[in-house]
């Protein structure tokens, strides 16, 4: 079943619930994190590269939506690349990034769901499940009123 956020704009595809499965983040200074950690809060799960237009053009949408919701929601970005560290740390500084950003080499599919292009972001909802997956970008709008609705039901 697909729900429309944004008229023949933007599509979150849903079906029923999934749990999320348990994963391993590893952190730009080799850290590991667990996606568990978040449970309590929403996490928008975005897989990234520097490369990537689209991306690039919906990263300051997710900072404003990770500012705007401390202690609601976290934005988990994922560069899906093999670039070098510094590289990383330089791409997120020019374009005033802050949320964590982990790493992962290029895939098509996670224990999330598939990653069939770029960027793609899951949600995920503070029980853990897989509520939606959008594949292109996405706005601190379309976050917000797609957890408004999931809340309101």
């Amino acid at each position: 079943m697909t729900r429309l956020l944004i008229p023949l704009i933007l599509y979150f595809s849903l079906g029923s619930p999934v749990q999320a499965i348990e994963m391993q983040l590893k952190g730009l200074d080799g850290s590991i994190q667990q996606l568990s950690d978040f449970r309590g809060i929403w996490v928008v799960v975005n897989y990234w590269a520097t490369w990537c237009p689209p991306c690039i053009e919906e990263m300051p949408e997710l900072q404003a939506f990770h500012d705007a919701n401390v202690g609601r929601a976290i934005v988990v970005g994922i560069n899906t690349e093999v670039v070098s560290r510094d590289r990383i740390l330089q791409f997120l500084d020019d374009y005033f990034i802050t949320y964590p950003i982990y790493t992962s080499p290029p895939l098509f599919e996670s224990e999330l769901g598939s990653i069939p292009g770029l960027p793609t972001t899951f949600l995920i909802s503070p029980q853990g499940n897989v509520e939606a997956r959008q594949v292109g970008g996405v706005t601190r709008k379309m976050i917000e009123m797609f957890i408004e609705k999931w809340e309101s039901q």
